[in-house]
This record gives structure tokens, sequence and C-alpha cells, in this order.
């Protein structure tokens, strides 16, 4: 039986029996305890670490909750096969390295690097349906620029310093009464936090709130970067299937009661990457279901401002919230620029706290200097002006692309009409492979996203559905796209099975 090597305990570095977890997780990663190997008792770590059995105990609990170790009723607790554990660690070092490789586009390219298990390389002719970043043709170049530079002319050398730490008063202020006017969102200055992008404030709540060994639920398939945020905390991420209208209320009111989770992660309008959109019914049932439960609900609305339904509004679940519930990320980045990393964070007072705290050891504050150009970027009128005219590009693009995909819907297809957004959804038709279909796609110069890699839990195997974004695509590149990807599956239900060629998958 291997000994556990006498560890430094520290008193800022966390709960005694959170420091114990971390030092065996690296000896079982380090192979220092290898698969089968036996933990020592709980009473002679105690001893031999002088520390409560407690301690032990909850450090020996929490390993096992995360896969780590074993237990065998009578005889010990012993390592496991760490096999997915390891390459969940891989699969975040190359996402890592994705990123870095691919400054144009990182989240979605890093994603199919994910998929692939390696780098993705667009050449430049390629038509890129893999994106749901803009060209940058259309960032408001000019308009951004006259604000920052009346902002440095009024502000000076204070544009360049620390803003408080939940953001610049003027913009917090500024978004209270955007958010009542256009959202029909009550909320006040010291609920806003900003955050540098959306991301951020999905990992800001993670670090606030999640411990290792949490549940967290999320829609299957969902955003393959809150996944991974709430895995780096520890925590039990558990996927909830989606519907054309919404989460599954009936496996999600099961699965709270099975897994009691701390979050509820969902995107309710125009869900990447189904595009489904919840239906008022649901909103408030799923707002009933977390009423009188320790339960927070985070709303990642990142795409309700693209709506190509002019007449209809869709309500926030922030804006329905009686029992203050519900954690509202907006990130500005999408639609505006994605290199200005701006969004905010709505969330109930009582939290605040912890939020402000998260966002302090993150990065103390985001650009004072953004900030304050953005605060004149809404109070001009400007963010609207954009927000229009990405909108009737946008809708011309869904337009042509929804006709050109009745050619898929002929060959057995299923597409989804959003009417708003920046992806569709597509169910290939029967006994096409998303994953093949991506590598036959690639092979031409056209770039996609297998649905397999949203998924999350049992359903990773599920690989009919593709994900297609046409935010930097135009309408000739749409055509001759669309034309290549209906060409390679009719060739995929031409052919057999056999030669039919898979990336390797994760």
């Amino acid at each position: 039986m291997k000994e556990i090597v006498s560890i430094q305990f520290g008193k800022d570095q966390g709960p005694l029996y959170l420091q114990l977890y971390n030092h065996i997780k690296r000896l079982i990663v380090d192979k220092t305890f290898e698969i089968g190997d036996k933990l020592p008792p709980i009473r002679k770590v105690a001893s031999q670490l002088q520390v409560n059995t407690v301690t032990v105990v909850s450090a020996y609990k929490l390993l096992e909750q995360n896969d780590y170790v074993y237990a065998k009723k009578g005889s010990g607790t012993y390592v496991a096969d760490i096999k997915e554990v390891e390459e969940y660690m891989e699969s975040q070092r190359e996402l890592e390295s994705s990123i870095h490789q691919n400054a144009e586009n990182p989240k979605d390219v890093a994603g199919i690097a994910l998929m692939t298990g390696g780098h993705i390389h667009i050449e430049k002719d390629s038509i890129n349906f893999a994106s749901a970043t803009p060209t940058p043709a259309f960032f408001p170049v000019e308009d951004f620029k006259q604000v920052l530079m009346q902002v440095l002319d009024r502000d000076g050398g204070k544009a360049f310093g620390y803003d408080e730490s939940n953001g610049y008063g003027a913009l917090r202020a500024a978004i209270v009464s955007w958010l009542k006017t256009d959202y029909q969102i009550e909320s006040h200055a010291q609920n806003i936090q900003i955050i540098s992008g959306a991301q951020q404030g999905i990992d800001i709540i993670a670090k606030a709130f999640v411990n290792p060994g949490d549940y967290v639920l999320v829609e299957n398939p969902t955003y393959t970067g809150a996944v991974a945020v709430f895995k780096s905390r520890g925590a039990k991420v558990v996927g909830v299937p989606i519907q054309r209208d919404g989460i599954d209320m009936e496996k999600l009111e099961k699965y709270i009661r099975i897994y009691r989770p701390k979050l509820i992660y969902t995107m309710p309008h125009y869900q990447n990457p189904t595009t489904f959109c919840y239906s008022d019914d649901k909103k408030v049932d799923l707002l009933k279901l977390v009423k009188d439960k320790k339960i927070y609900i985070i709303e990642d609305d990142f795409m309700s401002d693209l709506n190509f339904e002019k007449k209809y509004r869709t309500k926030t679940l922030k804006s329905m919230d009686q029992y203050h519930k519900v954690l509202y990320i907006k990130s500005f980045s999408k639609v505006l620029m994605p290199g200005i990393r701006l969004g905010f964070l709505a969330a109930p007072l009582m939290l605040f706290k912890q939020i402000m705290q998260a966002k302090h050891t993150s990065d103390i504050a985001s650009s004072g200097l953004i900030q304050r150009a953005f605060h004149l970027y809404l109070k001009k009128g400007f963010w609207n002006k954009h927000l229009m005219h990405m909108k009737e590009v946008y809708y011309s693009r869904y337009v042509e692309i929804m006709k050109l995909l009745l050619e898929v819907e002929k060959m057995g297809g299923d597409v989804c009409k959003a009417n708003g957004g920046l992806n569709i959804w597509v169910k290939l038709p029967e006994g096409v492979s998303g994953t093949a279909l991506y590598q036959r796609c690639l092979e031409k110069k056209v770039l996609i996203v297998p649905g397999k890699i949203f998924y999350v839990g049992e359903n990773k195997a599920q690989d009919n559905y593709i994900r297609l974004s046409y935010a930097a695509t135009d309408i000739q590149q749409i055509k001759v796209g669309i034309n290549k990807l209906c060409n390679c599956i009719q060739m995929l239900q031409n052919q057999d099975e056999s030669d039919v060629y898979y990336s390797p998958l994760i």
C-alpha cells in the first residue's frame, strides 16, 4: 500500500479537505498512485497529517464523486481508471492550444479541434459555416472611434485607471435604464456587474457558487465553453434534453430530485446550438420549479436581440423572475465586436458579494476605457443603429440559407426554422453521420460543426446533427457552400459505410 506524502496545509488555500483532495488527485494524475492501488486507511492518514478523520472522509468522498477512486465495502478505497479524466484534461490543453493558434475565431474552431483531436486550419478561400462571429467589415469602427476619442478628450488618464470592481457607475446606470425600456427587466445599479464577455460571466458564477462535486444541469446539447468552465471547478455536469419549446420539464424535475444541483445553465433564446426558443409557459414552469429550492438559473442571453420577427419580442426569463432566482448574462461582443470583450451580469442582491469577489480575483475590473466608450456608444444611440443594420444583414442571409436548405429536407433531413439568431440546427437524413459529413465538407473547403461536440453524457454518441452559422458568410458564399454541403450529403447517402472516414473523437 502506497503512502500519501505529507503536505503543507495553507491557511489561505481553502478548506483542509479540499487541499487534501487536490493533493491526492495530483498523485493519481501523475501516476504516483496507479489504477487499482489502495489508498491508505482514513485513520492512518488523519494521524499522519494530524487532521480530523472527517477531513479525510470528505476528501475521499470528493475523489469518489469525481471518479478518481472507487470504494469497496469492507475493503477500502481504490484508484479508478482515470482514462476519461485524462482525456478531459487533454481536451482542455488542446482547447487552449487551439485558441492561441486561431486568434480570428477561437471559440468555434477550438470546439471543432476538441472534436477532431487536433488543430483545424481554415484556408483563406474556405466557406466558414462554423463561425458565429461577424466579419470585420461589419464592425462599427467609425462610431466606436468617435466615442473612444471623446472619452480620451474628456477623461484623459482616468480612462486608463481601474474603475470599481463591479464596473463604471455611469455604464451600470445606463444598462439599468436600457434593461427596463427594452427588456422589461427591473434592476438596480448595485445589481449589475460589468464583465469581460459572457464567458467570463459563466466563469465568475462558477467560481462564486460551485464547489468540487456539486452538480450543474445544462440543456443537452449545449455550449461547450460553459461545460468546460463547470468541469474546471470540479462540478458534475448533467445534460437535460432540450425540446423545440425549451428544456424537457419532466426530465428536469426528475434530475433535480436525483442530483440536487447548484445551478441550471440555460439559453432560452436561439439556444446554442439548436436555436430553439423557450415558450413563455415553459419559462413560468421553470421559475416555479426552483422557487423554493436552493437552485439558481443562469440565463445566458446572447442572441435575443437578433430576432427577425418584427411583431414579436421575446420575454427574457429574468423579466419574469418574481423569486430572485435568475443570474442574467448578456454580452455585447457577439453583435458588436468580439474583441471588445464586454458584457454584464445582473444578479439578485443577496448573491452579489460573492460575484464581486469572484470578479475581483479574476481580473480586478474590466477595461475602464472600453466601459466608458461603450457608455457613450449606448447614450448616443449607436448601439440600436448598429443592431438594426446587423439584423437586416443577417435576415437576408437567413432567408437565403433557409431557401437552399430545402434541398436537405427533400433528402430526408429536418431544418429548424428559428427566425432569429446566427445558427441553423440541421438534423441529417437517416444514415448520414455529422462527423463524416464534416470531414467530407472540409475536403471541399466548407467548414461546418458536427452536432456531436455539443452533447454531454450518454448523448455524446448522437451524431446525426450539424450546426451551420451564417455570421461569417455572404450571400454568394452561402449559395456555393450549401450546394457543396448537399453534394457531400448525397455522396454519403450513395456509398457504403465502410468507405466513410471518421475523425477521432473525444
